[in-house]
């Protein structure tokens, strides 16, 4: 693409050889395991490279697993140095398979586990209203509204008041505050309007009531420890905050409407949360909605440890029965009144339909969580899949959107549905 075009559309330069700027950690990609023909990740990632050729993310991870198994962990591009409006001086810097990402918005389905999980230990009944644990949340109408109201998007407080100061987000008990004082739309749970950042501080400050500890603690000890994670954490240490992949606004600048729904759930212009992102004081703090960092492979291990019913390399991570009620579908499908856009929802993650969905055709079965509209993390037990596409920039709209659902397509056709899903789908 011509240098006007790429610096007009905001997009990174891509060069013809892809090869160049690929790696493929070939140690830990056994297709050959689980009886897997070379052409079917190969597929995959074709449609990948694809994406990466529209110029909108200058560096992408993808981790997939197939029966247990990753057939596929790869990445490419840089991780920072390439974005549209970097410095031809500034040092391009590859993107790997262990460079840590930020997760954005799939950072939730992770939080939400962790509720679940403190409901299986008994520290709290998700049916409860925030207020009995947190009793000043009960101030400005909220008396009522439950736990699990606010892990299906239906607490009534979408979005942090307008005109607060962007760095709020890393003072907890000022946002807190905010939270406690704000008035909510709505207590009855009956609309989903998506919480992009409010949520999860309401989560954290009743896992914290409960516990004693902070939820970075509570992470560290039932989730990430125990898998083995490297990274998995709520934002970064300082001292690894150059290993962080940066995040770049790409793509032609939103417009009205599109404008007014990116403010309505971020909080701000496309500009700015660029600038918020890259800020060392949001990598560095706790934001349980929207700042877990860490790769592709770490978010599909997580999903794969759902798919296996709550258990990871032998060791039980939590139960069976935590993990169905995580994903169990709650309300109706519904246009979410925050993002615009017919939603399923559980306690917790985005769920897939039939017969399509946001997880492709035939995903009725499907749960995971976006990530800044274009990290797609998910698992479907109808294919035995667990997928993480991670991706470094954030374009609203613009050509790249074929390219993105035809990666979503070509992982449903190349993992078709399991026979015994087959004919439950025939039978229906």
């Amino acid at each position: 693409m011509h240098s006007l075009a790429r610096r007009a559309l905001n997009l990174s330069a891509i060069p013809r050889d892809l090869h160049s700027v690929t790696f493929r950690d070939t140690a830990s990609e056994h297709p050959e395991r689980v009886d897997l023909a070379p052409e079917v990740p190969e597929a995959v990632w074709r449609s990948v490279e694809a994406l990466y050729r529209t110029g909108v993310h200058p560096g992408i991870q993808l981790s997939l697993r197939y029966r247990g198994e990753q057939v596929l962990h790869r990445a490419i591009g840089h991780s920072r140095g390439n974005g549209p409006h970097d410095p031809r001086s500034m040092p391009r810097v590859p993107m790997t398979t262990e460079t840590p990402v930020c997760f954005f918005s799939a950072s939730k389905a992770v939080t939400a586990l962790l509720m679940h999980m403190l409901a299986e230990q008994g520290l709290v009944n998700l049916m409860d209203p925030v207020s009995y644990y947190c009793p000043e949340f009960a101030s400005s109408g909220k008396r009522t509204i439950t736990v699990h109201q606010i892990l299906s998007h239906r607490g009534g407080i979408p979005a942090i008041p307008r005109e607060t100061p962007i760095d709020v987000l890393w003072d907890k008990d000022e946002i807190w505050r905010l939270l406690c004082n704000a008035r909510p739309v709505e207590v009855d749970g009956a609309k989903v309007a998506y919480h992009a950042i409010t949520g999860g501080f309401v989560l954290q400050r009743v896992l914290e009531k409960v516990t004693g500890d902070s939820i970075d603690a509570y992470l560290d000890k039932y989730l990430r420890g125990p898998m083995g994670m490297k990274w998995f954490t709520y934002g970064i240490g300082a001292e690894h905050l150059p290993d962080l992949a940066s995040n770049y606004a790409t793509g032609p600048t939103p417009r009205f409407p599109v404008s007014w729904i990116v403010n309505r759930a971020l909080g701000g212009d496309i500009g700015t949360v660029e600038r918020v992102t890259n800020d060392p004081r949001f990598q560095e703090a706790v934001i349980p909605a929207g700042n877990l960092c860490g790769t592709a492979e770490e978010m599909s291990r997580f999903f794969q440890m759902m798919l296996n019913g709550g258990t990871w390399n032998g060791q039980r991570i939590c139960s069976e029965l935590t993990i169905r009620r995580a994903i169990q579908q709650f309300g109706s499908l519904q246009v979410d009144r925050t993002m615009m856009l017919p939603m399923r929802f559980s306690a917790g993650m985005m769920l897939g339909g039939n017969p399509v969905g946001l997880w492709g055709p035939q995903s009725r079965y499907a749960f995971g969580h976006v990530g800044l509209i274009n990290k797609f993390c998910w698992a479907d037990p109808a294919r035995d899949i667990s997928v993480s596409l991670l991706n470094t920039g954030f374009p609203i709209v613009g050509h790249h959107l074929p390219a993105l659902g035809k990666f979503v397509y070509t992982v449903c056709k190349q993992f078709p549905l399991l026979p015994e899903h087959r004919r439950r789908l025939v039978a229906a």
